[in-house]
């Protein structure tokens, strides 16, 4: 089983990636990146491209105009940096992105999202989408989500286990993964997995990979512990993560999070992206 790190608003700069990394994450991502800011060269998004290392790692894009995500295309290959993929981010709840159409607001648009993916193919790197179950629970029970599964061509579908009004807090439902995988799609399930158990179970339905985010604030050797061996204590983590926040130093805010994050269990909307 393949552990992937969940893009994590205000966390996952390089140092927090490459923590993980080392603690037995197979595949990190940036947190979520606005397109237009990149375009317009917004100098605080620009930084949060941080590829600073080898430690495997996507770009997670919120993306809403096609005209805007050519453009991201045509100005990449000036950045310098070589992601391992790209994810299109259609799980922001945030009201702010919401009424523009973007993050959940793109679930049932399913032919815009299809010229996304189709758009971002074109730098020939994989191409997954991070998608909710919906807005809100009536879009998740009339299952809104499949006609995107079925007629989008994205190399994978990471599935947060809940609609975009619910709280971390709330349960994530993974009874919808099964019906998803029989849509013949590689489904990547995000939401509450936490457990060696709830890796056997993901195994048992024909998942590979699987998507950690709060449980990896809580303690980025969670990674390692899923694969069978103990958890470090959050001591030594601190010890190991100080020096890679030296090493790879972003804004002052990601060092502040991690080092008052860890070991806490927390319910923050801004992490679910």
């Amino acid at each position: 089983m393949k552990l992937w790190l969940a893009p994590l608003e205000g966390v996952s700069d390089c140092a927090f990636r490459t923590l993980c990394y080392r603690h037995g994450a197979d595949l990190t991502f940036t947190e979520m990146i606005r397109v237009d800011s990149l375009v317009k060269k917004n100098t605080s998004s620009l930084h949060l491209l941080d590829l600073k290392n080898t430690t495997p790692t996507g770009i997670q894009l919120l993306a809403v105009k096609p005209q805007t995500l050519q453009e991201f295309v045509h100005v990449f290959p000036s950045l310098g940096i070589e992601p391992v993929c790209f994810n299109l981010n259609l799980g922001c709840p945030s009201p702010d992105v919401i009424v523009q159409g973007g993050g959940a607001a793109l679930v049932k648009r399913t032919k815009r999202v299809a010229e996304l993916v189709d758009i971002l193919k074109k730098l020939d790197y994989p191409v997954s989408v991070k998608l909710r179950l919906g807005l809100n629970a009536y879009e998740k029970e009339k299952k809104v989500y499949f006609p995107l599964l079925k007629e989008v061509d994205a190399d994978a579908f990471i599935i947060h286990g809940r609609h975009a009004r619910q709280k971390s807090s709330e349960a994530a439902d993974w009874t919808v993964y099964e019906a998803c995988l029989e849509t013949g799609k590689h489904i990547v399930p995000n939401g509450d997995i936490t457990e060696r158990k709830d890796i056997e179970y993901f195994k048992k339905i024909g998942i590979k990979e699987v998507m950690i985010g709060r449980a990896a604030i809580l303690n980025p050797s969670v990674f390692q512990y899923l694969k069978g061996k103990e958890k470090v204590s959050l001591d030594i983590l601190k010890k190991e993560y100080i020096p890679l926040a030296e090493k790879y130093p972003s804004a002052a805010k990601y060092k502040e999070n991690v080092l008052a994050y860890l070991g806490k269990e927390m319910h923050s909307t801004k992490w679910l992206m």
